[in-house]
């Protein structure tokens, strides 16, 4: 039979792995870049997260400063948080932007229903580019995706996912769109896992 110190020490390891990837992922920071910013290795970071190796007392300081928080937070069990999402619209361009995830300090994915109003109908002379991924999924309406020298009609029930490094727009064919749109600051590609 384990003992109280045995199931403690398993307790708080539990604690601090789930934080260091909760904090990492709100934060919308990469395995590479936590263990680049804490002087850890890759692969030590990823098996200290899944509890294939056991964290060091050396570990602690070094992953909350990688994380900018404090060994205290690190170590704390994390408060039950309200799962809504709040944030206001903002509108840009004719498209109004509504939040579905929280924005991480340091930026990473991010999450938005959007409505292209009939006013956004025609690119503009020069296509902007800029680092990141995008991703969209068309729930009404028909949206105009120009990607570089191509046009595209996208319908609803249709997704697109292109970088943005490509010149590209989107706008209205004939009538207002809504979509769900995902942006990944750092280009990362979407991964969905099933298990």
């Amino acid at each position: 039979m384990p003992s109280s110190f045995a199931m403690e020490a398993k307790s708080v390891d539990d604690t601090v792995r789930k934080r260091l990837r909760d904090l990492r992922t709100q934060q919308g920071l990469t395995l590479q870049d936590v263990a680049a910013r804490a002087s850890i290795d890759v692969s030590t970071l990823s098996r200290l997260e899944s509890g294939k190796r056991r964290l060091a007392l050396d570990h602690l300081p070094r992953l909350a400063s990688a994380l900018s928080v404090s060994t205290d937070e690190l170590l704390r069990e994390p408060e039950s948080e309200d799962p809504r999402v709040r944030g206001s619209s903002h509108t840009r361009h004719g498209v109004t932007y509504w939040p579905l995830t929280r924005q991480g300090p340091t930026g990473g994915r991010h999450t938005f229903k959007v409505r292209v109003s009939t006013k956004r109908n025609t690119p503009p002379a020069e296509l902007p580019v800029h680092e990141g991924q995008e991703w969209m999924y068309v729930l009404s309406g028909q949206l105009r995706l120009v990607l570089g020298e191509r046009d595209f009609i996208i319908k609803p029930g249709e997704a697109v996912e292109f970088s943005t490094w490509t010149p590209h727009w989107f706008g209205t064919v004939d009538g207002p769109v809504e979509a769900i749109m995902i942006f990944d600051v750092h280009g990362e590609r979407l991964h969905l896992h099933s298990d």
